[in-house]
């Protein structure tokens, strides 16, 4: 009785786990971005087009957020 010995050579690991184990690990690090911008949009237009009584296409106007900006900064008397 002879036991077959296994070569001391690492495992390797297909190429499809690896790139499947990249994509993963990105989609786990991006998702967290993602759903926070989504949500600032989200708030933005609900904030602005229902609460505000104004049209919810104004929130991606550029003009809206200078306004918004001078009012805020506005030197003060």
């Amino acid at each position: 009785m002879t036991a077959t010995s296994r070569p001391n050579e690492p495992a390797k690991r297909s190429s499809g786990k690896v790139i499947g184990r990249i994509v993963w690990v990105s989609v786990k690090i991006l998702i967290i971005p993602v759903l926070c911008v989504a949500a600032l949009i989200v708030g933005l237009a609900i904030g602005y087009g229902v609460l505000g009584d104004r049209p919810m296409s104004e929130v991606f106007d550029s003009s809206t957020w200078k306004h918004m900006y001078d009012l805020v900064f506005a030197a003060g008397s």
